[in-house]
């Protein structure tokens, strides 16, 4: 099973629009649905902090608490779709620098549930 680490829209997880570190995406995972490729253990469900200057460094304390290196990194689909859109970064290039700083390969969006 393919280890995964989530990460989620702050401004959207506190604002209550849905998303907090939720079941959809918890969902697809499991299920093997959306971008998931099959279903997938979730080690890691993080949270991007605007302007997102912490979210490798929460990526990486991720996987030292869990003692695993996920195989993939996740955008849910609430930081890649967006709507505004984040000021700081577009979800292409979060995660290129994700990609980056880890070395793990990272797949923009998660699901398409409504």
């Amino acid at each position: 099973m393919e280890k995964v680490v989530v990460v989620g829209c702050g401004s959207y997880m506190d604002q209550g629009y849905g998303c907090p570190g939720e079941w959809r995406c918890l969902k697809a995972a499991a299920q093997g649905d959306g971008t998931f490729e099959n279903p997938s253990q979730v080690i890691g469900f993080v949270k991007c902090e605007c302007p997102g200057r912490t979210v490798v460094p929460s990526i990486g304390m991720a996987m030292k608490l869990s003692e695993i290196k996920p195989d993939k990194i996740y955008l849910s689909s609430c930081l890649a779709n967006a709507v505004p859109g984040c000021p700081y970064t577009g979800a292409k290039d979060l995660a290129d620098i994700i990609e980056k700083k880890t070395g793990i390969g990272v797949v923009v969006g998660t699901h398409d549930y409504h």
